[in-house]
């Protein structure tokens, strides 16, 4: 701690020692950011992140009284944390998420890269640590808060349980291997010939086989090797950088393992310090013992108590959640995290209500200097990827799964010069809520003409890139919006494509489709969505999820 914080924590950490209830609720609300990248950045997001959360913040609670120096208050709050990361992993042993927990748990470098809006080498730091083995991110969560600042060195080694000279070793063979997964980043985002037969059949998922396979391709590889920019040091690009924000919706369970809210009440008041009066008070109500718990949101301040029918009301901002533009208000079915629950299913007797129109039929280009329509500002909560900020899809197989509430840009690459030819739609599976075709733009649609008998397409020289019948025409920039979860699958038989899938906002959607032939570009982008449920939807979409995702045939309603 800087000395005027220290004045500030030492006061109130003896307050709260002393029973005052209001500095308990400061302590909670003002540590549990750190407490929450700490856990979050060593499991990567894992779905047991709250639980280990949780129980750090219950333990640092009941066992706050044992505390002696007020300013060893972090380190001590950080051990707790690392004990309860190492012994989640002593009672499971580590194993491969199922499908359907690796779309619910949130990945922690998908959050760093989104809410910190990191670009560039950060952006390739923050997703280089999927590539680390667990115990590498453990430490690497604490030397990522030690370069920015927020913790000490002595700190961290106190953490680590281990002396300030090994602390040393172990963090640089840490930073080490933190380069070698950089590497494969770059190497992934980069058009290297040689990996896409190695990488023909890899799932996407990064691990210790393929960091391997990887990491020797690499080596021996002179496009791989040849990083095109001077690579600054991750420590230099840490410097400075914030705690990710806590997510809007996450919650903090205070049920104590899972006990009804009367025997938490009991254990609380027979403990020396329990939870402040305001928290137990909440835990007590009828409605939370329903619900086994009441729930902190967004850094603690405001407590949210609810049946387990009651929709979800949103809280009021946060200090916390300042360091993020607060959203716009959303519709009532609208969920609060940033991997939101899509709709109820409906039961077996009632069919689903489908949505959208019809797109299965080839529209036409617009007159190019026809000003778009404006286009309908629906909610934004935000947009987590499986790729980060950027899915680079060249390959067959390759997929990215989509979740939240926000808009979505998919960027075409035709390639006729290494492959023209009949080309195999990517397909949108697995589809949880709803998902709107909203715009078109990047200046062009992929068949303007560019030269004498060329377009986007392909060329006489090259040959042409033909759709099935029936598609849609695309354009260079295709905008959609989710609400809920979806996947997007690389299909790519025949002809060379791919495509490039950003999460992205309603602003630069609206900005793109408004480029006009004055400003360079060939036309006006074109809005498609209506603002309403009888929006259009993408083709090639499906809710299921099946074995051969370029089996899904063109769709007009989901």
């Amino acid at each position: 701690m800087d000395e005027g914080a220290g004045r500030q924590w030492r006061s109130t950490i003896a307050a709260a020692q002393a029973g005052d209830r209001q500095a308990l609720d400061e302590l909670v609300e003002g540590w549990l950011p750190l407490v929450y990248n700490v856990v979050g950045r060593a499991l990567n997001g894992h779905a047991d992140v709250d639980d280990v959360v949780q129980e750090t913040m219950l333990r640092a609670v009941d066992n706050l009284g044992s505390l002696r120096d007020p300013d060893s208050f972090r380190s001590w709050l950080v051990a707790i944390a690392m004990r309860q990361i190492r012994d989640r992993a002593r009672r499971k042993q580590p194993a491969p998420l199922e499908e359907s927990a690796a779309h619910e748990a949130t990945d922690f470098a998908e959050l760093t890269v989104l809410r910190l809006q990191l670009e560039g080498q950060r952006r390739e730091v923050a997703e280089a640590v999927r590539w680390l083995d667990a115990e590498d991110r453990q430490l690497l969560s604490l030397w990522w808060l030690e370069v920015a600042g927020e913790l000490t060195r002595r700190e961290l080694a106190a953490a680590a349980g281990i002396s300030r000279q090994h602390a040393a070793v172990r963090v640089q063979r840490v930073k080490e291997r933190l380069e070698t997964a950089r590497g494969i980043v770059r190497a992934l985002d980069g058009a290297c010939p040689d990996l896409r037969e190695p990488t023909a059949r890899w799932n996407g998922r990064p691990d210790s086989v393929w960091r391997k396979r990887l990491a020797r391709h690499i080596r021996g590889c002179g496009y791989c090797g040849d990083t095109r920019e001077a690579v600054v040091p991750a420590e230099r690009l840490l410097v400075g950088i914030a705690l990710v924000p806590i997510p809007v919706g996450f919650t903090l369970s205070l049920a104590l393992g899972g006990k009804t809210a009367v025997a938490a009440t009991a254990t609380a008041a027979a403990a020396s310090v329990g939870w402040s009066a305001k928290v137990m008070a909440a835990i007590t109500q009828p409605a939370v013992a329903v619900t086994a718990g009441a729930t902190l949101v967004a850094g603690g301040a405001y407590v949210v108590t609810q049946t387990p029918d009651a929709p979800l009301r949103a809280a009021a901002p946060t200090a916390a959640s300042t360091a993020r533009p607060p959203a716009p208000a959303v519709s009532p079915t609208a969920t609060l995290s940033p991997s939101p629950s899509p709709s109820p299913s409906p039961s077996p007797s009632r069919k689903a209500e489908l949505y959208g129109t019809v797109v299965d039929a080839v529209d036409r280009a617009p007159d190019p200097n026809a000003r778009p329509a404006a286009l309908p500002h629906r909610p934004e909560s935000g947009i987590t990827s499986t790729w980060g900020a950027k899915a680079v899809m060249q390959h067959r197989g390759e997929k990215v799964t989509l979740s939240g509430q926000g808009y979505i840009l998919v960027r075409w690459q035709i390639s006729p010069q290494s492959r023209p030819g009949a080309l195999v739609m990517p397909t949108w599976t697995g589809l949880k809520g709803r998902l709107f075709h909203v715009a078109s733009g990047g200046g062009r649609r992929m068949d303007d003409t560019t030269g004498p008998d060329t377009t986007g397409m392909g060329g006489p020289a090259t040959g042409y890139t033909v759709l099935p019948d029936g598609t849609q025409q695309m354009w260079q920039n295709e905008y959609f919006y989710v609400d809920g979860s979806v996947t997007l699958n690389q299909n790519e038989r025949g002809a060379d494509y791919g495509v490039i899938v950003f999460p992205s906002t309603w602003d630069a959607a609206q900005k793109d489709v408004r480029t006009g032939p004055g400003q360079g570009a060939i036309r006006y982008g074109q809005v498609r969505d209506d603002g309403k449920d009888t929006a259009p939807v993408p083709q090639y979409v499906t809710r299921g999820t099946p074995a051969d995702p370029a089996t899904v045939p063109q769709r007009s309603r989901v």
